[in-house]
């Protein structure tokens, strides 16, 4: 049989090929608008990845540990309305430890993490490689944002999505609902298939505030890397130590968001382009979007799932559902 073109012995492929016109473009569009933004997925260079590592062990970040909480708690109840045997495909995978932990209840068929950080992805894809030996492990570099057609290696029974950690909440509300759906298609029509998601629930502002801008300023190192990553890509000059991280919760918004913001009057320039940022102009990196129960549910099944089983912590500031697809 003839393997897929960019597949290789180690089990990864990568569907993902920069290509830096595009991406330069990305970013020098979103750098000119009135309000400068630059897209959340250009944190997760080799550095942010391991930087956003470090974030989840802080003491306010609280989502990682309280939706490791609800792992703990309830994967049995979870394990018996999923099944066995998935084909567990693992959306924005990381370093794989939160899908590692479920291997043992669900005993997947196949394990697919995916992620747009390919070479961060490719060295968890080895190393778990050897701690699983006898399971089909196959990692794809690809950016799951813009679409989602999986390769053909990729089997198409029991397909179960994995998207934890509240990246949905990464999208705008019409973004995610777009999202949803496409992973809705990608179940396969006529097959069983389902989504388990860690979804962000709204809560107290003070604690949204502590876990976007930590004491130890680890999230604030995450965010000004960006600057570094955006002057690898674009060949920019941005200066970090011109710049300093805010984040914050937005209740209007129902958001959290992320921004860096000029400590002076600054100029930044790139080949053929430069802008002038004034002291405290901001550019906004990324959006978190916190729900209800109620809301979320509602969004689901707007996206063609059926109504979701849905766990929480004690607190009520988490919850983890698992949404059957229906067709």
């Amino acid at each position: 049989m003839q393997k897929p073109s960019g597949y290789l012995p180690d089990g990864f492929i990568q569907v993902f090929q920069q290509d830096n016109a595009v991406v330069r473009a990305e970013l020098l569009n979103g750098l000119l608008e009135t309000e400068a933004r630059v897209a959340p997925k250009f944190l997760y260079d080799a550095l942010g990845s391991k930087l956003f590592e470090a974030i989840c062990e802080l003491p306010e970040y609280y989502p990682t540990r309280t939706e490791a909480e609800i792992f703990a708690r309830h994967l049995p109840d979870m394990a018996k309305a999923i099944g066995t045997g998935v084909t567990l495909v693992d959306l924005g995978a990381g370093n794989c430890a939160k899908a590692a932990r479920l291997f043992d209840t669900l005993a997947p068929r196949q394990y697919v993490p995916v992620d747009i950080s390919v070479e961060f992805l490719r060295d968890a894809v080895a190393q778990l490689k050897c701690r699983y030996p006898d399971l089909p492990i196959t990692g794809i570099g690809m950016d799951f944002s813009s679409g989602l057609d999986l390769p053909e290696v990729v089997n198409a029974e029991h397909r179960l999505f994995f998207y934890p950690g509240s990246s949905i909440g990464n999208f705008t509300p019409a973004e995610a609902l777009a999202f949803l759906r496409r992973i809705h298609h990608a179940c396969g029509a006529g097959q069983v298939g389902g989504l388990l998601i860690g979804v962000d629930l709204v809560k107290e502002k003070r604690l949204l505030d502590a876990a976007y801008d930590d004491a130890l300023g680890v999230t604030a190192a995450f965010n000004l890397n960006l600057l570094h990553h955006m002057n690898v890509l674009i060949g920019a000059d941005f200066n970090l130590r011109d710049w300093r991280h805010r984040g914050f919760f937005n209740a209007a918004e129902s958001r959290v968001e992320m921004h860096l913001e000029a400590r002076r009057d600054v100029i930044v320039s790139w080949p053929d382009g430069r802008r002038r940022f004034v002291e405290g102009e901001r550019i906004h990196t990324e959006s978190s979007y916190k729900y209800t129960r109620d809301g979320f549910r509602e969004m689901l099944q707007e996206a063609g799932f059926a109504a979701p089983r849905i766990w929480t912590d004690e607190r009520g500031w988490f919850m983890v559902c698992y949404a059957p697809a229906t067709h």
